[in-house]
């Protein structure tokens, strides 16, 4: 297998991986919507239901960036990376509140959470090829 070859296997994996984990998360929102509840951040209204939503939404985009033909991966990558910076208040809140969820029980762990949101980010830019949509948009305002 040339290096070609075997950058796309891996980079076909890590997306492979990243849909799966966002429908698997997406489910655990419907299934255990309790563990969820810490994430959300005191300013918004109606908990139950952004657990409900987040993980409709969740589960969705995982799908897309499982199912959508090549030329649209890099889309599904960007709404995906777009979703782990929405989120992110909620991971700042469960730091922040100091309440325990998904074996997160010190400030340490919820900490180290906080600091693996942009590798996930950087993770669905790269494993569905976002990058090229973020360098033609660079061209464009440039």
């Amino acid at each position: 297998m040339t290096s070609g070859g075997t950058v796309h296997a891996v980079r076909t994996t890590a997306r492979l991986l990243l849909g799966a984990f966002l429908v698997a998360a997406g489910v655990a929102h419907l299934l255990v919507p309790a563990e969820f509840l810490a994430q959300v951040p005191p300013f918004l209204p109606a908990p139950g239901a952004v657990v409900l939503v987040s993980g409709l939404v969740e589960i969705a985009v995982g799908a897309a960036v499982l199912l959508a033909p090549a030329r649209l991966r890099p889309h599904a990558g960007l709404v995906a990376a777009a979703l782990f910076v929405l989120v992110f208040p909620g991971n700042v809140a469960q730091y922040v509140t100091g309440t325990d969820a998904f074996g997160l029980d010190s400030d340490g762990a919820r900490a180290t959470r906080l600091l693996v949101q942009p590798l996930l980010l950087v993770w669905a830019l790269w494993a569905c090829g976002s990058g090229v949509l973020l360098r033609r948009g660079r061209r464009r305002v440039a």
